[in-house]
């Protein structure tokens, strides 16, 4: 799985867990609509690390909960 494609899942795991719309997310997090959309749909091949921060503020976890994931562990190059 490439990076991008995880980060994408990571995130909508943590969001359907709370049941939190991607709305919310944005308004949680102070990440613009389209970015997040972006994100989920995989058109955003590079997120920066920056968004994915601001996104983990916005659920209430850090950087290393939101890596802590299987999803993470065989990534393609």
């Amino acid at each position: 799985m490439k990076l991008y494609k995880a980060v994408g899942l990571r995130i909508l795991e943590y969001c359907r867990e709370r049941d939190i719309t991607p709305n919310k997310l944005c308004t949680m997090s102070g990440v613009i609509q389209s970015t997040v959309n972006s994100i989920f749909s995989g058109r955003s091949q590079n997120p920066k690390i920056g968004t994915i921060k601001d996104l983990c503020t916005g659920l209430g976890i850090t950087l290393k909960e939101f890596f802590d994931s299987e999803l993470f562990k065989d990534l393609d190059d």
